[in-house]
């Protein structure tokens, strides 16, 4: 799985400053009502629940937010780029700027473990993370995303 089969150019944003962690999963659950159609508020409420398992934040700025929905044909993925980097109780106790966000069907199994793994192994990368902040444009930001997302996942 790669990057370029989760991400549309339509699901990749720069965003201002968001006050908080709920701000940051009300706006995802929004951008996945626009782009696939999702119910904004199972999105968020999903978000939010996942969270409360503990931290996405991977550290080195960066959060894998992911739910699991039902009524959900394949695993999507969101990639906000954050103005001002949010507070996201991250691993390394650094604000996070760049957020990949999964959506999986409930019974996703072994496909959204696949998406997981593509999308950190991907994000681990500093010289990407390093081209993803000197860029502010939407669709330079999926380019990068998306040429990166030849390696395939475990």
């Amino acid at each position: 799985m790669t990057l370029a089969d989760l991400l549309t150019l339509e699901s990749v944003r720069v965003v201002p400053a968001l006050s908080s962690k709920k701000r940051l999963f009300n706006t995802l659950g929004d951008l996945a009502d626009e782009v696939f159609g999702l119910d904004s508020d199972r999105v968020s409420e999903a978000l939010l629940d996942r969270e409360g398992l503990g931290p996405t934040g991977v550290g080195h700025g960066v959060a894998l937010p992911h739910a699991r929905l039902d009524d959900l044909d394949k695993v999507r993925g969101l990639f906000l780029k954050l103005e001002r980097p949010l507070d996201f109780g991250a691993v390394d106790r650094q604000p996070v700027d760049l957020v990949f966000c999964l959506i999986a069907p409930s019974d996703a199994g072994v496909e959204h473990l696949k998406a997981l793994a593509s999308v950190s192994r991907t994000l681990r990368d500093p010289d990407l993370c390093a081209k993803l902040r000197a860029n502010d444009h939407a669709q330079t930001l999926h380019a990068v995303l998306t040429d990166r997302s030849v390696t395939r996942a475990a």
